[in-house]
């Protein structure tokens, strides 16, 4: 088997896997489109059978109770910039210049593809003017081939996208295959299963100087959500198709008005069922007749009185667990009425902050290949040679807190510990260094101010020595 035969073979197998189905799915959930909106009303039929039926209220509710857990799951964990900790100071600023407001931006997103296709994808690459930049490919676009079992280095991987496109007036969807090896990329249409050359077939990662360039790593760096690269879609979604059916179906039952539900028809004056509904539709009543032995016309109605209570009791307890099994918090939760403590919010917190200790190990590991590819962008363009620099990436987690408590704490611990560790813990600081410099510019300011003016120091000591020498005076006198 010949290597383009090959990845014919695996893109081929992977692309109706279900692990992609699986991120594809998840994508559509967090968008709205639930499977709920392909639902039809079923009755009986001939032989026993079910079978679609078209005149009966058919709702189709989307309660979107997933897309709110991954867009809480994201902004508890990456809802704030991170922190780059290093005692190097030229280090600092160049990260800070490359890590900017428009890469949180993309991380951001970039947690978002974590939870619904279980991996992201960030590459680093320079684009046309030479600037360092990233790009974020989507969870279903990627084929990756591990080097190791715990999936941690690559061989390579293929990416595959649809464009479209039109011949004539007739359009069309091409698929497009972008190979990633270390010797560059290769490029290729997908035509009926097989791998045809694009021009341009192959191109380098870079070119510097107008002399080609790559990297001695695949510059494709996974993102996990869980080192089983489970998306959250497959914890919840039976719970979410629930929830929308239970919703749906008790719109359902309110629309089945005498309009439109079953009815007990007696001496009817009429021969058609559907001239009955047409007449009680458009006129409101019905004719019905007396058979002259004494049994008179009448309408009478079936219909299943609706519970509200019933819905209201099945629809909390498949919010709730959906809430537990995605490892999320309830934002009306009781432990948040009146003047909640800390320990309640920490109580509250408590599952999501564990989903997020194993979704932050996964991003260190990640940013330790990222720092990588940074680390040798900087020594090639003379910025500094790094390598030996240590860092620390701080996840700075948007928490609930008890502000008044833990200032109370703070002022307690005044003088116990450092005011640097008490400044970094305060609700109100935000960037501990310029706190401690403004604190020891206002000290400056106002050792300034009063050293104008004369100080009078009177202590007990110096008034009893001054009172014994008069006594020491009166007495020679």
């Amino acid at each position: 088997m010949t290597d383009l035969r090959f990845l014919e073979r695996e893109i081929e197998s992977w692309k109706l896997s279900p692990k992609r189905k699986m991120q594809i799915l998840g994508e559509k959930y967090y968008n709205g489109e639930h499977d709920i909106l392909h639902h039809h009303r079923m009755v009986i039929g001939p032989g026993g059978k079910l079978q679609p039926v078209h005149n009966l209220p058919n709702s189709r509710i989307v309660d979107n109770q997933y897309a709110k857990m991954v867009d809480q799951k994201v902004n508890y964990l990456l809802g704030k910039p991170l922190t780059f900790d290093t005692d190097d100071k030229a280090y600092a600023l160049a990260l800070a210049d490359i890590f900017n407001q428009q890469f949180y931006r993309r991380f951001r997103l970039l947690g978002e593809d974590c939870l619904n296709g279980a991996i992201g994808w960030l590459m680093p690459y320079y684009d046309t003017e030479g600037q360092f930049r990233f790009r974020r490919f989507e969870p279903y676009e990627i084929l990756p081939f591990w080097a190791d079992s715990e999936h941690t280095l690559l061989d390579a991987a293929i990416r595959l996208y649809e464009v479209e496109s039109y011949e004539g007036e007739s359009k069309r969807i091409i698929e497009h295959v972008e190979a990633y090896t270390y010797r560059g990329i290769y490029y290729y249409l997908r035509e009926h299963g097989t791998l045809v050359p694009e021009e341009p077939y192959y191109t380098p990662y870079a070119v510097i100087g107008g002399e080609p360039v790559n990297w001695t790593r695949i510059p494709l760096i996974p993102w996990k959500y869980n080192a089983k690269e489970i998306p959250l879609i497959r914890r919840v979604k039976s719970l979410q198709d629930g929830i929308n059916l239970m919703e749906s179906a008790f719109h359902n039952g309110m629309l089945e008005d005498p309009h439109n539900t079953i009815m007990v028809l007696v001496n009817y004056d009429g021969t058609d069922l559907g001239e009955f509904r047409h007449n009680l539709a458009v006129y409101g009543a019905v004719k019905v007749r007396d058979d002259g032995g004494g049994a008179k016309g009448d309408v009478k109605t079936l219909s299943v009185q609706v519970n509200a209570e019933n819905y209201k009791a099945i629809l909390e307890l498949l919010k709730k667990a959906l809430i537990e099994n995605a490892r999320g918090y309830d934002a009306k939760d009781d432990r948040l009425s009146g003047n909640p403590n800390q320990m309640n919010i920490q109580s509250m917190y408590s599952d999501i902050d564990l989903d997020a200790n194993g979704m932050e190990t996964e991003f260190q590991a990640s940013f330790e290949q990222l720092l990588w590819f940074v680390n040798v962008h900087l020594a090639n363009t003379g910025v500094g040679n790094f390598e030996n620099s240590q860092v620390k990436i701080v996840f700075n987690r948007n928490v609930l807190i008890n502000t008044t408590e833990l200032i109370q704490q703070c002022r307690d611990s005044d003088g116990i510990i450092s005011i640097r560790t008490l400044l970094a813990h305060h609700p109100f600081i935000d960037d501990v260094d310029a706190e401690l410099s403004q604190i020891e510019e206002e000290k400056q300011q106002n050792l300034e101010t009063y050293g104008e003016f004369p100080l009078q120091v009177n202590t007990e000591k110096q008034n009893n020595q001054k009172n014994d020498q008069k006594v020491n005076d009166n007495e020679e006198h």
